[in-house]
């Protein structure tokens, strides 16, 4: 099994949630699949050097038309120097709908570079047409304590977990996080497949770390496989069923 089928990455529309890994994995992602758009629902670092093309656009179902370039980036409007809006998600349903061979990565919430998220009451921005759902987590996470260096929204991780602000992650929490309706499942469409990324998974003490979470999420949630990966490399470290 190799990175794309174990993230059930080759369907139609791919979002990515959570935190510790989305943007290096759509991209990581985006440059093995054949026909592959990059966009978001939420603000997007700028991230032209790693895509062939780049279209900043209201209409990006006619962008498509005339794309010869792939990976595609699509994205409305630079907002600052350093990032792009996204789309809304009837948009992004509408690329998914245009594109008639290929794949939508859509990045669709955001965690500031934090290691672990819970999302707020506005996230994510999953369009109810998500095939594939991934939640990502970074293994370095366990052991760091609960507070906003590591974690986005602690006080959310803590609500969904039992700790407290300051008690030390443990990797049965990052697991409950990811296995959560209200964390990395939250508003995912009934009919979309979830398949839960633990990334940063670096040597051998974090790959046993990582398995302890994946055992986490399996006891709590339905899913079909948790995936442990480098994805800077990137690389398939493991996948547990």
């Amino acid at each position: 099994m190799n990175l794309i089928e174990a993230l059930s990455a080759d369907a139609k529309l791919v979002c990515v949630v959570g935190a510790g890994g989305k943007k290096t994995t759509l991209y990581a992602l985006a440059n093995r699949l054949d026909r592959a758009v990059v966009t978001a629902t939420v603000r997007i670092p700028i991230f032209d050097d790693h895509v062939a093309d780049v279209r900043v656009t209201r209409d990006p179902v006619g962008a498509l038309r005339d794309a010869a370039a792939w990976p595609l980036g699509l994205v409305p409007e630079r907002e600052r120097d350093d990032r792009y809006l996204g789309y809304d998600r009837e948009t992004v349903t509408a690329i998914r709908a245009a594109l008639e061979s290929g794949t939508v990565l859509a990045k669709a919430d955001g965690a500031r570079t934090r290691l672990l998220k819970a999302p707020d009451e506005r996230e994510p921005q999953v369009p109810a047409t998500a095939d594939t759902v991934i939640p990502i987590a970074s293994a370095r996470v366990v052991g760091e304590p609960l507070s906003d260096d590591h974690v986005h929204r602690p006080e959310r991780v803590a609500d969904l977990t039992g700790l407290s602000l300051g008690d030390p992650i443990r990797a049965e929490d990052v697991g409950t996080v990811l296995a959560s309706r209200a964390g990395g499942r939250k508003r995912v469409p009934p009919s979309a497949t979830v398949v839960p990324l633990i990334n940063m998974v670096d040597d051998d003490a974090l790959a046993a770390t990582a398995r302890d979470i994946a055992a986490a999420v399996l006891d709590r949630a339905d899913v079909p496989r948790v995936v442990l990966a480098r994805m800077a490399d990137p690389s398939l470290v493991d996948v547990i069923d």
